[in-house]
């Protein structure tokens, strides 16, 4: 029987077939067989990497959630202020909700199993307690708290209104979350005012 030690690249290939199939039918539509086929492996090299489909499935989101963190990593690690911690929390969102559609129907995928499967529940939790973790080196925990849940709403919002929030928006919601003092917007003179007269 083929194995895996002739092709150690076999069990990344299939994680990353488990992932596009997911993205586009669905767990549902999720199979042992779609996946090798995807993935371009024998069917019988499923049951030697993976003792059944809800392994193959927890470590596929799992390397998916894996992802997302670095993806928090790179947007935070260069932040010496705070004023820069917030422009690089705008910048995830945008980067975020502007990502691939796979991306964010891969995460809406994960969150219905989290809401009926405790492995999967487990598994978000450690990755909002990671997420926040980042998010603590530049703002205080409860901050941090919040601004994981307006990254997730925000990003979500972005991705499938028709008119999204633009960038000033997302920047100006995180500032209040944040305690920054609100953005100084440009005076408008009053209806019949002499702009000469400022």
């Amino acid at each position: 029987m083929a194995t895996g030690h002739t092709d150690p690249r076999r069990r990344e290939r299939i994680l990353a077939a488990a992932l596009d199939l997911i993205a586009e039918e669905g767990v549902a539509g999720v199979s042992h067989r779609k996946i090798a086929a995807r993935a371009g492996v024998p069917l019988g090299s499923m049951t030697y990497h993976f003792t059944g489909i809800d392994e193959l499935l927890l470590e596929a989101f799992t390397g998916y959630a894996d992802h997302v963190v670095a993806v928090f990593e790179r947007h935070l690690a260069d932040a010496a202020t705070q004023e820069e911690a917030r422009e690089a929390v705008t910048d995830l969102i945008h980067t975020l909700s502007g990502g691939p559609r796979r991306d964010l129907i891969l995460v809406q995928e994960l969150y219905t199993l989290a809401a009926r499967r405790e492995p999967y529940r487990a598994l978000c939790v450690r990755w909002m307690h990671r997420s926040r973790a980042l998010l603590e080196t530049h703002f205080p925990p409860d901050t941090a708290r919040q601004l994981d849940a307006l990254i997730e709403g925000l990003t979500l919002h972005r991705a499938l209104d028709d008119d999204p929030p633009d960038r000033p928006l997302t920047r100006e919601a995180v500032r209040r979350i944040t305690g920054a003092r609100p953005a100084a917007l440009p005076l408008v003179a009053p209806p019949g005012a002499d702009p000469g007269r400022a």
